[in-house]
């Protein structure tokens, strides 16, 4: 194995744990904000090193350039989603208060 390779598969063990972080937080926080948190920080990172360990060992610009399209798009979605999850969240606590 060259050291690039070496280096691709430890950003993908990397990027597995954050994804495996996510998901612990995901099951373990209290609340809907706190496990939105953990998913949406841990998860974006974790896809971030995975394609990063996937364009370095495949190499290619045009591999690399799509892959950063990919995950620019991946932010772009969670957090509108996570934006979306917790206004609900937050509209339904204060119509339980009020």
């Amino acid at each position: 194995m060259s050291a690039l390779e070496v280096f691709a598969a430890l950003l993908l063990l990397l990027g597995g744990f954050f994804f495996l972080s996510g998901t612990v937080g995901l099951l373990r926080f209290p609340d809907t904000l706190s496990r939105l948190h953990a998913v949406t920080k841990a998860d974006n990172l974790g896809l971030g090193l995975i394609l990063l360990g996937v364009a370095v060992h495949g190499a290619n610009l045009v591999l690399a350039a799509k892959l950063l399209l990919i995950w620019m798009l991946a932010l772009l979605a969670a957090s509108f989603s996570a934006h979306l999850v917790a206004r609900s969240h937050l509209r339904d606590e204060a119509s339980r208060d009020g």
